[in-house]
């Protein structure tokens, strides 16, 4: 590996092992065996190469959740994101420090223009990533670039990034994905009117 790659594998080991706010360049440094130097030069400073191995980190997650929401070429849209989200909540346990990381992250780069814009571009790629899925799970022919599919992932997007913040801050209160599941179903089919009901004028 060169020194870019070295440098990503020191920063997400270390995201897992301290967190963000406590990593130090020079532990980016003996924990990769590279140089202060090779930082700057790959990715303009500290935060820029912790921020892309989080990046890294979350693209990896949602292709891994991708790949189940897909699983079942039988299942619905609504299936699918089911599922999906009841895998992310299966999964949070082992993700817990690279999610307060995370969190730890988006607070700096409030502050830090070149980070924030990271940040947006990680999250632009991750939802035409989401809307692919919602386009290829319509079926139709509808584009992915279309303004509702992009909409429909900003949605899905959302939910898991609420559900992960809800799971952090009380993970006994945060719904497991039985639950979810179970929640769900009932929503939907408390909202498909019964059978030989549909059309009928209310009285």
């Amino acid at each position: 590996m060169g020194h870019r790659e070295d440098l990503l594998a020191a920063a997400r080991r270390l995201l897992e092992d301290r967190g963000y706010a406590h990593i130090t360049a020079r532990d980016l440094v003996a924990a990769s065996g590279t140089n202060l130097a090779s930082i700057g030069y790959h990715f303009g400073s500290k935060a820029g190469l912790l921020n892309e191995a989080i990046g890294e980190v979350f693209e990896e997650w949602t292709e891994q959740l991708a790949e189940i929401a897909m699983a079942d070429p039988t299942a619905s849209p609504l299936e699918r994101g089911a599922v999906t989200w009841a895998a992310m909540l299966n999964s949070l346990a082992g993700k817990r420090a690279l999610l307060l990381s995370y969190v730890e992250a988006l607070a700096q780069a409030e502050r830090m223009p070149t980070l924030r814009e990271q940040f947006a571009e990680q999250y632009r790629r991750c939802r035409t990533r989401v809307a692919g899925l919602v386009a290829e799970s319509l079926g139709d022919g509808t584009r992915p670039d279309d303004p509702r599919c992009l909409a429909v992932a900003s949605f899905v997007i959302a939910i898991c990034d609420g559900l992960s913040v809800q799971w952090l801050l009380d993970p006994h209160g945060a719904p497991t994905a039985e639950e979810l599941t179970a929640g769900l179903a009932a929503l939907w089919s408390a909202s498909i009117p019964p059978a030989g009901k549909a059309g009928e004028p209310s009285t």
